[in-house]
């Protein structure tokens, strides 16, 4: 009597299981990473500290509000919106306090900064730039994350090497030097593991090319046959 036996289906299950439980852990991992830039980028913690037309800006939310009012780009109470959490967040650590939203102006010191020389922006459009793209992609990034975020805070980065290493442009004064904070390097990290990558794409770049094509019957070979 002949026993028939079926192939187990554990192992395919198995495997599926696998690679959605990847898919999932790499999902997460740009989401918390895309979480946390958005923290570091609307509570203003200090990634740098560079020259703007503000005066000294230490954050991507800095130089781009100076941006913002000084061109009239976006309404002001758009960009107190923006503003309002770090500054609350700031005055109730340093003084126990939160600032009335008619004073972020003042605050910020962004009440004569229409007055101010754009040389300072254009002199360290990579900053700019770079800072344009930071809150953008942070903002952006909570629906769906992309590679705003990490293309922003490369031409950050670019931006600062350029002045401080380079010395493009050539500053005098030493309290307006360039200084990166320790926190830059967490925000750089954030923003490279924001990034989702499709992992079959990648395998399938990846693996070798296997030709299918078939040698003609009437070639060379049997020719010489």
């Amino acid at each position: 009597m002949a026993v028939s036996s079926k192939p187990s289906s554990k192992p395919s299950s198995s495997s599926s299981s696998s690679s959605s439980s990847k898919r999932g852990w790499t999902k997460n991992i740009s989401s918390i990473a895309a979480r946390i830039y958005l923290l570091l980028i609307i509570f203003q913690i200090p990634l740098f500290r560079v020259t703007c037309r503000s005066g000294v800006c230490t954050t991507p939310l800095h130089v781009t509000s100076s941006q913002l009012v000084a061109s009239e780009i976006f309404p002001v109470p758009i960009v107190k919106g923006l503003l309002y959490p770090g500054a609350a967040l700031n005055g109730l650590i340093h003084n126990m306090t939160v600032p009335s939203w008619d004073s972020l102006l003042d605050l910020y010191n962004l009440t004569t900064v229409k007055e101010a020389s754009a040389v300072t922006d254009l002199q360290r459009l990579e900053v700019l730039a770079g800072s344009y793209f930071s809150v953008a992609g942070a903002l952006v990034g909570i629906l769906k994350p992309g590679r705003m975020s990490m293309f922003g805070s490369l031409l950050v980065i670019w931006g600062l090497v350029k002045e401080g290493i380079l010395g493009k442009p050539v500053n005098t004064d030493p309290s307006k030097a360039v200084y990166v904070y320790p926190t830059m390097v967490l925000a750089m990290i954030c923003a490279f593991s924001s990034v989702k990558y499709d992992m079959k794409k990648v395998a399938a770049r990846s693996a070798p090319f296997v030709s299918i094509a078939k040698p003609l019957k009437g070639s060379s070979k049997s020719k010489l046959k």
